[in-house]
């Protein structure tokens, strides 16, 4: 009986003990806990507990009634997935269209801009190339499309230039067919600079001594920067796209509901614009919350998925193996 009851006692003892150190930890890091803990409820209570609301994905809900009496009905509002909804289909569409153009030629802009302003020398310029590039982020999306229609509209800058002089107009702003192209060069022109912050703190933690032995070996800017800079920043980039891919089929709500109008529902009309449109504007509810449901699973499914091929390829992504 001694016997037996020695494990008990020491695996006990070793539980204690643990359990003593992360109280002790605690203690130590009280400050830091007192901190954090604004910002740990406020992402429970704004992020965590609205998801309880994806009950109504199930409902017949109505909004001047208790979620509680609202009636089931099952997979009802999941229909749109089956029975070809054509306005469903139009924002898949142009969903996947937006995340596929601005996944190739939103996503490098910022690691080019990065790479751009590593290699320059002056250190003043340096800076305030990047007060510049960052002013934008700072700006809400209504003075961003404010400034686009200023410079681009019928009645813009560009266009009253071209009046002027004797040349035809160019019709930017509600053209259906640009009106990608230009959610785009508008994510590009406010978004790339706030993007270079990641890029430029990695490099900055890229040993140097590697590019000091690389140049005495002989090798060019170039071949520094394919053999060095780029390898060194490979876990960052892959982590970037594998978060990407979890926000790919959110594109941007208030830009588009903005400039939704002059476009047209058939070339703006995304995901996120037509569960708004159904749901606040046209009252289905149960539907619009079930396909929010719906892109949120697929983002999770989406970030595991490559999450997993980043491990097949070696790398640790969002979480280790």
């Amino acid at each position: 009986m001694i016997v037996k009851n020695r494990p008990t006692t020491a695996g006990a003892t070793a539980g204690d003990t643990r359990a003593s150190g992360r109280f002790q930890r605690l203690r130590r890091d009280k400050v830091l806990v007192a901190l954090g803990l604004p910002g740990a409820i406020a992402l429970i209570l704004f992020q965590y507990l609205p998801l309880l609301g994806n009950v109504i994905a199930f409902q017949d809900y109505e909004p001047y009634l208790e979620v509680t009496e609202a009636p089931f009905v099952g997979l009802e509002n999941f229909s749109f997935l089956w029975d070809g909804n054509p306005a469903f289909l139009t924002a898949v569409s142009n969903t996947l269209i937006l995340t596929v153009v601005q996944a190739v030629f939103v996503f490098p802009i910022p690691l080019l801009l990065a790479l751009l302003l590593n290699s320059l020398a002056g250190e003043r310029l340096k800076r305030l190339l990047q007060s510049i590039l960052y002013l934008p982020h700072f700006l809400s999306w209504v003075i961003v499309v404010a400034i686009f229609q200023q410079m681009l509209g019928n009645a813009g800058m560009l266009n009253t230039f071209l009046v002027q002089n004797d040349l035809p107009m160019i019709h930017v702003i509600g053209a259906p067919e640009l009106f990608k192209a230009l959610l785009t060069a508008q994510v590009i022109w406010k978004d790339a600079g706030w993007g270079t912050i990641i890029f430029l703190a990695a490099i900055a933690q890229i040993d140097q001594e590697q590019y000091e032995a690389s140049a005495v070996d002989g090798a060019n800017g170039w071949q520094r920067l394919w053999h060095i800079t780029l390898p060194s920043l490979k876990g960052i980039i892959i982590l970037l796209l594998i978060l990407r891919l979890g926000d790919s089929l959110s594109v941007g709500f208030e830009q588009i509901i903005l400039q939704q109008g002059p476009a047209g529902i058939e070339s703006s009309e995304v995901l996120d614009t037509w569960v708004y449109n159904h749901g606040i504007v046209g009252g289905d509810w149960g539907m619009s919350t079930a396909a929010g449901l719906v892109k949120s699973v697929v983002g999770v499914l989406m970030v595991i998925g490559a999450n997993k091929l980043a491990h097949v390829f070696g790398e640790q992504g969002v979480y280790k193996k």
